[in-house]
């Protein structure tokens, strides 16, 4: 099990913590510190799309100029989240071939 993360996120603390504590030992990727390389990055926009990987909500995103934001594709979604690896939605969990991105009840229910 794989947990990419950002070290201050209190959601990404608090899914950490509850998996820890359902007997799991996850390997834990900070994006920010760590980083995400490419095929990694490919792989997992591959597996659940520019649209859930993509943090638009995040203060990062906020912070982007409206042109890096303007006719957002693949490929430019890709570059965004590979120039600022905090745009990628957090808690992302790998786990047996399943991603799972966010903390929401359907991914608790599915990990914990």
């Amino acid at each position: 099990m794989r947990v990419y993360h950002l070290k201050t996120c209190d959601t990404c603390r608090k899914a950490i913590k509850a998996l820890r504590e359902a007997g799991h030992v996850p390997e834990l990727i900070d994006v920010r510190a760590d980083g995400v390389d490419a095929p990694t990055l490919a792989r997992l926009m591959a597996a659940v799309g520019r649209d859930r990987l993509l943090n638009t909500r995040s203060t990062t995103w906020r912070g982007l100029a409206e042109t890096e934001r303007a006719d957002l594709d693949d490929a430019k979604a890709f570059a965004l989240i590979a120039a600022y690896p905090t745009l990628m939605k957090r808690p992302l969990v790998e786990r047996d071939g399943q991603v799972y991105v966010g903390w929401t009840k359907d991914v608790q229910a599915a990990l914990l």
